[in-house]
């Protein structure tokens, strides 16, 4: 069974080590990640296909009960660390030049920090040891996007497939107009769950209790070290390490919003009174149980199954029939999605489809 192969999840290793080979084998090579993630990986996931087997109640109590699956995450965190420390390195010491060189490497990066780092932080996030959201923590901070730990939490798996919610796509809205919605709004948003658990606790807003304020000022202050450090190394402003640092994280959380458009586009779920809606269920997200994305993320594309049970880890999450198939995996549907009148045409029919069938 695909979701008891061990080694499946270490193949996330890979990316940052094509940013490192692309780095050192210079020119174009800067181009391996994104070659391997946007081309190479979608083939070789429609030519495995898909595995919607489940592992059996006894195997499930197994696999998540093993700390194996837990350690790769935490060498992935302190792994993804040194790639930060290693990056800021090649940055400012002039090993990026030319502008293609700086978009390319850029964006490979981006594919480490937000397209399985953020990955990593999400299933972290949802666990409830002091060390598990540590690390969900400190990986959110290396792409600027900590709030994503509060509004995910607590405004996302609440509101999910309704009005809202700012990370559930409407039928028909491009991925762009998507972007501003989910980002900004999602930021506004976390700020209104921080306050109001200040109040109902009696504490002020405006002090050091706000976790908004922490996580609005840590990424900052991780970056203004960074730069100190290295222009006093470099006897010179080392002007590199904050115009790297504040692209890939906006290129990063530009994918996790990618990844937000594709999971939900379309799905609402019935309100049964005014403000109040029908319990989260498999039907609410879309669904890809492709095999060799699914080990690059985690399971993440098993998202039907993950807001159901958040809590539950991802080497057990399952597939659901009956939940929206998405045609091709996450790498692929993301492409799709920038491209409105092809993702309109592809999903708008599949989600029109599933409704009719669902409601038969």
């Amino acid at each position: 069974m695909y979701a008891l192969n061990k080694t499946g999840f270490l193949t996330a290793f890979l990316i940052p080590g094509l940013v490192i080979a692309g780095f050192y084998l210079g020119g174009w090579w800067l181009a391996l990640p994104i070659v391997f993630s946007f081309v190479i990986l979608p083939l070789i996931d429609a030519r495995l296909g898909t595995d919607p087997s489940n592992l059996s109640p006894e195997e499930a109590r197994v696999a998540e009960s093993d700390f194996y699956y837990l350690f790769v995450l935490y060498v992935w965190t302190w792994f993804q660390m040194a790639f930060m420390c290693w990056a800021f390195h090649t940055v400012a010491t002039g090993g990026i030049q030319t502008v293609s060189q700086w978009i390319l490497f850029v964006t490979g990066m981006s594919l480490v920090t937000g397209g399985i780092g953020i990955t990593v932080a999400h299933e972290l996030g949802h666990k409830k040891s002091f060390t598990e959201r540590l690390y969900s923590k400190i990986l959110l901070l290396m792409v600027c996007y900590m709030h994503f730990y509060i509004e995910h939490n607590q405004g996302h798996h609440v509101w999910v497939a309704t009005p809202n919610d700012p990370a559930t796509a409407r039928k028909n809205e491009s991925f762009y107009a998507f972007w501003f919605r989910s980002v900004f709004g999602g930021y506004r948003h976390a700020w209104k769950i921080e306050n109001e658990r200040l109040r109902k606790k009696g504490m002020p807003v405006l002090s050091h209790h706000n976790r908004m304020i922490h996580y609005a000022l840590l990424p900052l202050l991780f970056c203004a070290a960074a730069f100190v450090l290295y222009s006093w190394l470099l006897h010179r402003w080392a002007w590199q390490i904050p115009l790297f640092f504040f692209s890939q994280s906006l290129l990063a959380f530009t994918l996790l919003e990618l990844v937000n458009y594709v999971e939900h586009y379309g799905i609402v779920r019935k309100e049964i009174s005014p403000g109040r809606y029908e319990r989260v269920n498999p039907l609410h997200s879309w669904n890809a149980s492709h095999v060799v994305s699914n080990f690059f993320l985690f399971q993440l594309q098993r998202h039907s199954d993950h807001h159901v049970y958040a809590i539950k880890r991802y080497q057990v999450l399952n597939h659901y029939d009956e939940s929206p198939q998405l045609p091709y995996g996450y790498p692929t549907m993301i492409l799709i999605a920038l491209v409105p009148p092809l993702w309109f045409a592809l999903i708008n029919r599949r989600l029109e489809a599933w409704q009719a069938r669902i409601a038969a």
